[in-house]
């Protein structure tokens, strides 16, 4: 059984319709990627999974429960993730702050305020380890507006692990960054342990080549093409839509 599925998804803003009968598959492990031009309705994609928008036509389920109608929070309680292109973090905090925070909303203490939180030896442990897997260990006591933009993005990654989802959903999370920043981002993706399933949108084709195992490509709001990386590279219309203007291509 498929970790997500998505069938059928639309969406339209208006008379503006921005995905038409969207479906694809995510394999429990996987690392699927989805690729398009600007405006191919990849972020779109991505907001109905978490239910950030309701989809208008379709269904989407995790693990075999159908979550279409379900709003946000209660899809986080089945094991979804995301991070999108905007951080979301407090930027006056710590790292290793913004990290407890992320830590506790999945203990059962999180509501004993009269605590400190130094008391919790669990939460100390999963805080520090997580820190240096992601090589922040070393910042943990710096301010998040402290941080350059890739450690920003790698933060609210490793905010995201915290949940210890099943599978996470990565926006872009190279965008923006130095070639150092990507190379050390992408490493750490290529890391992540098999127990995490990814859905990445990424515009930088070594990047995605670097991590997919399987690749949707999105064109017009439509799914133009799926399968494993080799045939997605060696298609000629995938070439046409990125280096030929993006004209809608012929089937």
């Amino acid at each position: 059984m498929s970790l997500l599925a998505v069938n059928g998804v639309s969406k339209a803003f208006g008379s503006l319709q921005v995905l038409r009968d969207v479906s694809l598959e995510v394999q429990p492990g996987q690392r699927h990627v989805i690729i398009g031009p600007n405006g191919a309705g990849k972020t779109t994609v991505f907001k109905c999974i978490t239910g950030l928008l309701p989809a208008d036509s379709g269904s989407i389920a995790i693990d075999g429960t159908d979550v279409t109608g379900m709003p946000a929070h209660s899809r986080v309680s089945l094991g979804l993730a995301c991070t999108f292109q905007k951080t979301n973090l407090f930027s006056e905090l710590t790292v290793e702050e913004n990290l407890h925070l992320a830590v506790t909303a999945r203990k059962p203490y999180r509501f004993r305020i009269w605590k400190p939180l130094s008391w919790y030896e669990d939460l100390q442990r999963d805080t520090r380890e997580l820190l240096q897997e992601w090589d922040l260990w070393s910042r943990r006591r710096h301010r998040v507006d402290e941080l350059s933009y890739g450690e920003q993005r790698i933060l609210e990654i490793v905010l995201a692990l915290a949940s210890k989802p099943r599978i996470l959903l990565l926006d872009e999370p190279t965008s923006g960054m130095s070639p150092a920043e990507t190379a050390r981002t992408t490493s750490l993706i290529q890391e992540m342990p098999r127990s995490v399933a990814l859905l990445v949108i990424e515009h930088d084709m070594d990047v995605v080549f670097s991590i997919a195992d399987y690749i949707t490509v999105l064109h017009h709001g439509e799914v133009f093409l799926s399968g494993p990386p080799e045939e997605v590279r060696g298609d000629e219309r995938v070439r046409e839509i990125y280096f030929g203007g993006g004209a809608r291509p012929h089937a």
